[in-house]
This record gives C-alpha cells, sequence and structure tokens, in this order.
C-alpha cells in the first residue's frame, strides 16, 4: 500500500478511529489493532510474504526468551548467531543469490571455465531490508544486556511489523521503539497536529518534487546514450532531488504518521544538501542506517580506536557494505567505495567532525566558504548518485565520460519545455523553503507558526493545492527496491 494512494487514504483514518475510539482502553488490544493494520498494509502487496515477516518475528522473540536466563557464553553466541543467519539467510537468498551465482560464473569464466548455473526467478520483498536490520537490532541488543527480552509477543509483532515505517524505515532500534508499546498512549493534538503538518510535507517532497524530477532522470538516464553531457548534468541533479524527495518524503510520512499514534521513531534525514564535507553529510543522510552500520559493524570491528590502518580499513567496511545493502549490483559497490573515498581526507586530517553544528546557524544567508564548501560537497555527492542510478558499470563510466567531453557546453536536449521550466522553478522554492527551515525537524515545522490563523491555513493549503496542481506521474518509492 503506497502513502500516496487513495488505498492509504481510506485505510489511515479507517486505523485512527479504531484505535483512538474502539481499543484506546486496553493496551493490548490497540497493539493488536496495530499488527493486524500492518500485516494488511504489508499483505496489500504481496500476501505470501506475510510468512517471512512472521516467521522472523518468531525466531527472535524464541532467541529473546532464551537469551533471558541463558548464562553459558558459547550458548548465548550460537542463540545470537542462529537470529543472524535466519535473519541475513532470508536477505541473502531473496537479494543476493543471483548476484552471487553470476558473479560466481564470470570468475570461472575468466579462468577458462565454463560451468552452468541456474537463476531463479525472485520477487524481491518489498522493505526486506529494512525490517531484517530491525529486528536483529533487538536480537543483538538482548545478547549484549542493553535491552531485557520481552514477555509481550504482540508489543513485539508490533515493533517488527509497526506499518508507518515498514517498509523504507527509518530502521529503528529495540531499545527506542520496543518500549513505547508498552506504555498507555494518550491522544496529544499537539503533537498530531505536528504529525499531520509532517505528512503533508512529506507528500510535497514525493509527489511534487520527486516524482516530477523522475520524469526526466528516468527520460535521460534511460536515453543517456543519445544526449549531450549538458543534458546529462541535468540528469544527475534531477535524479539527486528524485533521491531526497522520494526518501525524506516517505519517513516524514512515516513520522507524522507514528506521532498521530502517540510514537515517535527517530529522524532520517536532517537536510543533508546542506552539507559542508561529505562527513556532515553522512551524519545528515539516512541516518537510521548511517548509525545502525556504526553501532552493530563500525564499533564491534574497533571503530577508530585503533591506528590509521583500522580506522582506514573500517571505514572502507562500513561504507561497501552499505552500498551493498543497497542492491545486488557493482553499482552500488562503487557507490560505497566512491564514497569512502571522499571520507578519507577528513579521518586521516582528523577534520570528519568538524561541522556539527548546523549551517549559517540564526542567520539568513550562509558566508561565501560555507556556500563553497556545500556547493562542492553537493558535487562529489551528484557524481556518486551517477553509479547509484546507473543500470551497470559501463553505463555510469559512459554517463561520466560525456558529461566530461566538450558537448557539456552544448544547449540541454529537453522535451516539454514549458514542464521542465516548472520543475526547476518549484523545485528552487523548494529548496528555499528547506534552508529557511533547516533548524527546525522538517521544513514547515514551524513556518508560519506566529501568523494569524487564516494565513497560516492559506499556506497549508496552497501546499495541498499544489500536491493535486503540480503532480507528476504516479512513481513508486524507490527504497521499496532495497
Amino acid at each position: 500500500m503506497l502513502f500516496n494512494s487513495i488505498d492509504f487514504a481510506i485505510f489511515l483514518p479507517i486505523v485512527f478511529i479504531l484505535y483512538w475510539f474502539v481499543t484506546n482502553k486496553n493496551l493490548k488490544l490497540q497493539n493488536l489493532l496495530i499488527v493486524a493494520a500492518s500485516y494488511l498494509f504489508y499483505g496489500w502487496w504481496d500476501w505470501r510474504f506475510l510468512s517471512l515477516i512472521l516467521f522472523s518475528t518468531i525466531v527472535d522473540y524464541t532467541v529473546g526468551q532464551k537469551l533471558r536466563n541463558e548464562e553459558n557464553k558459547i550458548k548465548r553466541k550460537a542463540l545470537l548467531w542462529s537470529s543472524i543467519l535466519v535473519n541475513l539467510g532470508f536477505l541473502g537468498f531473496f537479494k543476493y543469490y543471483n548476484f552471487f551465482l553470476d558473479n560466481f560464473i564470470t570468475a570461472f569464466l575468466f579462468f577458462g571455465q565454463e560451468i552452468q548455473g541456474n537463476s531463479l526467478n525472485i520477487i524481491l520483498p518489498v522493505g526486506i531490508s529494512f525490517y531484517t536490520f530491525q529486528t536483529l537490532s533487538y536480537t543483538i541488543d538482548v545478547y549484549k544486556r542493553k535491552l531485557e527480552p520481552t514477555k509481550d509477543f504482540i508489543a513485539f509483532s508490533a515493533f517488527v511489523s509497526f506499518f508507518p515505517q515498514l517498509v523504507a524505515g527509518p530502521i529503528e532500534r529495540a531499545t527506542h521503539l520496543l518500549p513505547q508499546f508498552y506504555k498507555k498512549r494518550i491522544f496529544d493534538y499537539s503533537k498530531a497536529v505536528d504529525g499531520m503538518r509532517q505528512i503533508l510535507w512529506g507528500l510535497f517532497k514525493k509527489i511534487v518534487i520527486a516524482d516530477n524530477c523522475a520524469e526526466y532522470a528516468n527520460q535521460i538516464f534511460n536515453n543517456s546514450a543519445d544526449m549531450n553531457g549538458s543534458t546529462l548534468i541535468l540528469g544527475a541533479l534531477f535524479f539527486s532531488f528524485q533521491i531526497y524527495g522520494d526518501f525524506s518524503g516517505y519517513s516524514d510520512i512515516a513520522i507524522g504518521t507514528s506521532r498521530l499514534f502517540g510514537f515517535d521513531l527517530m529522524r532520517n534525514f536532517n537536510f543533508p544538501y546542506f552539507s559542508r564535507d561529505i562527513a556532515e553529510f553522512w551524519r545528515r543522510w539516512h541516518i537510521s542506517l548511517s548509525t545502525w552500520f556504526r553501532d552493530y559493524l563500525y564499533i564491534p570491528l574497533g571503530g577508530s580506536r585503533g591506528g590509521t590502518w583500522m580506522k582506514v580499513r573500517n571505514t572502507f567496511i562500513i561504507f561497501i557494505v552499505s552500498g551493498f545493502w543497497h542492491g545486488a549490483n557493482w553499482t552500488f559497490i562503487i557507490w560505497g567505495v566512491l564514497n569512502a573515498i571522499y571520507f578519507m581526507p577528513l579521518l586521516l586530517t582528523n577534520k570528519n567532525r568538524n561541522n556539527l553544528e548546523i549551517v549559517a546557524q540564526g542567520k539568513l544567508f550562509p558566508s561565501l566558504k560555507e556556500l563553497s564548501l556545500m556547493l562542492m560537497t553537493f558535487g562529489l555527492t551528484l557524481i556518486a548518485w551517477i553509479f547509484f542510478r546507473a543500470e551497470n558499470v559501463d553505463h555510469a563510466f559512459s554517463y561520466i565520460s560525456e558529461i566530461l567531453s566538450p558537448s557539456l557546453f552544448e544547449i540541454p536536449k529537453l522535451s516539454e519545455m514549458r514542464k521542465f521550466l516548472i520543475t526547476i522553478f518549484i523545485t528552487f522554492i523548494f529548496v528555499l523553503i528547506e534552508w529557511v527551515g533547516r533548524e527546525q525537524q522538517f521544513a514547515i515545522q514551524n513556518l508560519g507558526i506566529r501568523w494569524k490563523r487564516p494565513i497560516r491555513y492559506a499556506m497549508y493549503y496552497a501546499i495541498m493545492i499544489a500536491i493535486f496542481w503540480f503532480s507528476g506521474n504516479e512513481q513508486q518509492f524507490i527504497y521499496f527496491q532495497f
């Protein structure tokens, strides 16, 4: 079920009414309703994959119960690895089986040996990378004794399958989200209104910004061999705003929807395109995944505690694994390596934590230095996005080589020039609003908060009208494929 669909527009109010007016006096019934709603939400795509979520839930709940009273270190580790192998086994089969098989065959061909292998026509379950990492956080934290294992199977099932963030995050930690299912929720009007504002902004990002930019990004990337360098630059720019509007828009809707039900989810985006270096960018982009890899991979590997070699090794590992997490394609791995290379000068000069504060905090305009650093960081990110979007490695390199050719100085080749100019104008306005609201949790959180109510509501209605009037052709959320 898509957030930007009529189905969800009907689904959400029904669940909201049942949640607050029918089951509100019984916490267990509320949690059971969340489980039922979440399974309906996910099963809307393909009900067969509900068995995977249920099986992962049962496995990790059982492992948690076994860990409760188990003191033997070897047995505790065996229980932990049983959870890791089951969860990553499912993820590996559905997402990476054909990738490894094809590369295995190619490796043998390189040495002159031909072997046969049958690829499988595997349908990737929507959001499997997200809920797999979420449920793994529970087992790992219980194993490390950071979290008491739950005895409440319904609450745990609700944590694993919570519908607002089930498909594309944020990837919640059990230590943060699971305890919220134990406590009675009381409707908070101000929190709900704030949630509605965030949903509205998320829908604008997705339907107006991402979907319109997607039309041009797809047109240019899919026909890049016929495009000149200037057009390809525009394609990369459009994709940059498509993926940001698409993914951060989903996160905004998920967080806002959760607030309607009395839950607080972690922030997933913090205006990343205003970053002044790559380290700051990765503190602001897909925060739930970056911090997951930091806590469950980077730090266990030794983090930054060792010498220079260990820091470099561990940084490359988390970026490569992050790239591979996104998909079974060498383009994602190169994307990860490229970001690791970007990160190296900052790491080796101990400048990776230089820009922790908000850029131009308390000011309307950035300094020339800040502006130049933001543009440089965005430019590096733009190059990396080409690998992320390209069909394969050859496509990415040919795309970049054409950008670097003399055709870069030719006039761009684009159809529907009027719509193109409208998309550029709306995106420019979007960036201005994001800049003005960069010190908030989301851009319009406090926008117009001191205005008179009629003017403030006129702004909200204007955003709603823009969503309907300037909506692009409906596109599936990009991160559903991950």
